[in-house]
């Protein structure tokens, strides 16, 4: 396997969902691969995106108000920067 499908926990596949979770898309699998370095060590580096991982893989899906309102607060700062 590449570094590119293979993930921190020992290597595990980056696209291989979390209990309870669909699968993730190509997509998500793609930019999972392509983030940033945060430590120039391999091994830290893929820690502390193992970290990032669970925590997002434990936190509860949000519901359709919470959705709206993200979108509604990302909506209008991509309106102030468009009209910049």
């Amino acid at each position: 396997m590449s570094a590119a499908t293979t993930g921190a926990a020992g290597g595990a596949l980056v696209g291989a969902p979390a209990p309870g979770r669909p699968a993730l898309t190509p997509a998500e699998i793609a930019r999972r691969a392509a983030r940033p370095v945060r430590d120039p060590d391999p091994a830290r580096n893929a820690a502390y995106w193992s970290r990032i991982d669970a925590c997002v893989d434990a936190a509860p899906e949000l519901s359709a108000d919470q959705r709206r309102i993200i979108a509604a607060a990302f909506s209008t700062v991509t309106s102030l920067r468009e009209a910049a």
